[in-house]
């Protein structure tokens, strides 16, 4: 789980992109896309994220989905729990499409960018929560990817996003305990961003 954030609660956002939310909703769109391919012979594969077999973390996915839009209203984050039990085999996409409504109709006011929301791990601005989400997303997206077979073309944007925020809100040490993580991998300086980011939250590309 990768829900944390800078120590400032301001999130760090390229210049070209000043509202997180066009990010975020391009990563989500990316999610859906990889969750729907998932086969119904790769339920009980591990995946890079190793307390999640496929099954497990695209439930996990739907119920981290359901939970933005529940801090989105201002709500108690841990009113949803980690994995949706409620979703079944094949029917994680048709869940995860309706989630996709449900936040697209709290995250749809501009407003929220400055609103404090509850998160996990402490109130943040929504703007910040919309990069820490952004990421959460596409490191699940590429674990599933990756667990599946899967090769997703990934948005430079919202890669550049995370990446321009992720040594401020996950610094390199100490890991383990309340920084759900292990050891950042080594990488090349010159790896695609999608492998730099991955690496630096612990998987090995």
């Amino acid at each position: 789980m990768t829900e944390t954030a800078n120590n400032t609660g301001k999130p760090t956002v390229p210049a070209t992109e000043a509202d997180p939310r066009l990010g975020f909703t391009r990563a989500l769109t990316l999610a859906g896309r990889v969750l729907s391919a998932v086969r119904s012979d790769q339920f009980d594969d591990p995946t890079p994220c190793t307390e999640y077999t496929v099954r497990q973390l695209a439930n996990h996915m739907v119920a981290i989905l359901r939970r933005v839009a529940v801090i989105g209203r201002g709500g108690d984050p841990f009113s949803v729990e980690n994995i949706a039990d409620d979703v079944l085999d094949g029917d994680q996409a048709a869940a995860w499409k309706a989630a996709a409504r449900d936040v697209d109709a709290v995250w749809s006011d501009p407003a929220i960018l400055s609103r404090p929301l509850r998160l996990p791990f402490g109130t943040r601005p929504g703007a910040a929560a919309t990069i820490v989400y952004t990421t959460e997303f596409t490191l699940h997206t590429w674990d599933l990817a990756t667990a599946t077979g899967q090769r997703p073309s990934w948005d430079p944007a919202v890669l550049a996003t995370s990446l321009s925020a992720m040594h401020r809100a996950v610094p390199a040490e100490p890991r383990g305990g309340r920084v759900p993580f292990a050891a950042v991998v080594d990488v090349d300086e010159n790896a695609p961003d999608i492998d730099r980011l991955v690496a630096w939250y612990g998987r090995r590309p």
